[in-house]
């Protein structure tokens, strides 16, 4: 099964819903292959902190500030729901564009790292609460997850994989997605949003059945006295 999934590193909902999605992935024992997209929340985001999360969240939903605190610890519960030492609150907002840049060093050139980086680039986000324009953190993150310093610094002193990821976002808008996460498996089936660990659970059963029933479709046989060639 493939799944191509768009989502950003500043986005909530992006890593509680591949939490959610990967563990039941592990609990049906399937074989799936992730094909990961850029989508830049905000392409215009500074490259330092000019504003706290939850003042973000007063401004843009109208809240006051004790609202707008609210709602942003309740999504840190969802994420702490999915055993992650979630803290949306004190995340140091600021541009993703250079994190995705990474990621598309890594699909390319190790597609078997690609996964492993998008985790620890969430977790550097959402839990250590870490600059996501730093290039240090950057660098940090990417040696972590086996990419070569030589190769990181490449990628960041240059302009190298802009075009990759405007190109994954201008697909992303013509096929009319506005927001992340959003999923498609083999894609023919879209799902918009974090679904919970069920939902995914049965989605997944469904398409895997399917997939069974078109591998039966191709096998060699015989029936009502004609034999397939």
């Amino acid at each position: 099964m493939k799944i191509t999934y768009w989502s950003d590193f500043a986005c909530p909902y992006c890593y509680i819903g591949n939490t959610r999605l990967k563990r039941a992935i592990d609990d049906l024992n399937l074989d799936v292959e992730f094909d990961i997209r850029a989508f830049e929340l905000d392409q215009n985001a500074p490259k330092d902190v000019q504003s706290t999360t939850v003042d973000r969240f007063a401004v843009k939903y109208g809240l006051s500030i004790d609202d707008a605190r609210k709602q942003v610890n309740q999504i840190s519960r969802l994420g702490a729901d999915e055993g992650i030492d979630f803290k949306y609150e004190t995340t140091l907002y600021t541009n993703t564009r250079d994190a995705h840049r990474l990621m598309k060093l890594a699909h390319e050139k190790h597609p078997e790292l690609a996964e492993k980086l998008a985790t620890l680039l969430f977790d550097a986000y959402f839990v250590k609460n870490l600059k996501l324009a730093d290039h240090e953190v950057l660098l940090k993150t990417g040696i972590e997850a086996g990419l070569s310093e030589d190769e990181i610094n490449e990628v960041l002193n240059s302009d190298l994989y802009n075009l990759k990821v405007e190109e994954d976002e201008n697909i992303a808008l013509s096929a009319g997605i506005h927001a992340v996460p959003f999923y498609l498996f083999d894609g023919k089936y879209s799902i918009p949003g974090a679904l919970s660990y069920d939902d995914f659970k049965s989605v997944l059963s469904q398409i895997n059945a399917e997939n069974e029933v078109d591998d039966d479709k191709d096998a060699d046989n015989c029936a009502n006295g004609v034999c397939a060639i």
